[in-house]
């Protein structure tokens, strides 16, 4: 790969902007920034000996303040979340009460100390000198927070489609395999002789199994029915194959709410796989999944129970862990820090809980 001086200078750029382990950096640099702007200004040359700093100090800090509560309050609270015209009102609203609070202060606590000579000729010069220096100020922060945002959403954007195209690839090589196709043809083929009717079920269930990861599983959201309706294929067909299997899925939703929630695909299928997995009792004791699906709050709750039997365990030590570690990341970039999971390993169950916002 050729060396591109440019691309390291716009990636370093872009990493001081956004990462963490710069960010005192960043905000010394903006302090000192700051410090000589206001320096260069006028204002304090306007009062007399020690006073001058004094002035120089509370206009700094008064004016520090106001930039960091529209960084951290003003910003993220009601620019970020898109209501503009709030954000706009409190930012003049800031800067009136800011000014007017300065404005206050220089009349109480300085004027005594202020030059006579320029009292008068500078009165009204000062304050629009204070206005043109505190807004273009505070905008410039916002402008820096929003290319902060836009730059980490695109950096998680591209990361997660890299993993979600790695989870399709891994997921057409491993999940629908030949082997388990290999298997449910021939439960079919023998259903055909003794069940006709429960052999035609199952191709059905078979198909709509298949369809969902070749069309819905491609698009970007889908429905929870959709995905409710897949897994309840997935464990019908994996009841077919197993004997003393038993499978649960309860929905503690109404249907209007089910029919109008949208997920990301593809969410539980992982939980689901592993509960199938790690149900399976070499002793033929019987082996269950339990999966619960609630909405409270604008989260919604997925936990899924399977019975384990410590003494007969099955598992994959290969590509063991593997799914639940990109599933994990997939979750983090899709939801960053709004998601809830713990996965809990006792001697006879398998619990997952999940929690997304939706």
């Amino acid at each position: 790969m050729k060396y591109n001086p440019w691309k390291v200078k716009e990636e370093l750029m872009m990493g001081f902007l956004i990462e963490d382990r710069y960010r005192m950096y960043r905000h010394l640099l903006f302090l000192v920034f700051f410090f000589l702007l206001i320096y260069s200004a006028r204002f304090w040359h306007w009062y007399t000996g020690i006073y001058q700093y004094y002035v120089l100090l509370f206009v700094y800090s008064t004016l520090i303040g106001m930039v960091y509560i529209n960084i951290y309050v003003l910003v993220p609270r009601f620019f970020f979340k898109a209501r503009y015209i709030t954000y706009l009102i409190l930012l003049i609203l800031m800067g009136i009460v800011g000014l007017n609070f300065i404005g206050t202060c220089f009349k109480f606590f300085f004027d005594d100390f202020r030059v006579e000579t320029i009292r008068r000729n500078s009165e009204r010069g000062g304050i629009y000198e204070g206005v043109l220096m505190c807004i273009p100020i505070i905008m410039t922060t916002t402008t820096v927070k929003l290319l902060q945002k836009w730059i980490s959403d695109n950096k998680r954007i591209n990361e997660l489609s890299n993993l979600t195209l790695n989870m399709e690839l891994n997921a057409l090589r491993n999940q629908i395999n030949p082997h388990f196709l290999f298997n449910m043809l021939n439960n079919v083929k023998a259903l055909i002789r003794t069940d006709p009717a429960k052999a035609s079920v199952v191709i059905v269930k078979l198909s709509e199994f298949l369809r969902y990861q070749l069309y819905e599983n491609s698009e970007e959201r889908t429905l929870l029915t959709s995905e409710i309706d897949f897994l309840s294929n997935f464990l019908n067909l994996e009841k077919i194959r197993r004997d003393h299997f038993s499978f649960e899925i309860l929905t503690e939703v109404d249907r209007i709410t089910i029919n109008s929630t949208f997920i990301s695909p593809n969410l539980f299928t992982t939980f689901v796989e592993n509960a199938v997995k790690h149900s399976i009792d070499i002793s033929g004791k019987e082996s269950y999944v339990r999966i619960k699906i609630n909405i409270e709050n604008k989260e919604l709750h997925f936990e899924c129970v399977n019975s384990k039997n410590a003494d007969h365990f099955v598992t994959d030590k290969k590509n063991s862990g593997l799914g639940l570690a990109n599933i994990t990341r997939r979750l983090e970039l899709l939801y960053n820090d709004t998601f809830a999971l713990n996965i809990e390993s006792k001697d006879q169950e398998y619990i997952v809980n999940l929690k997304i916002p939706v």
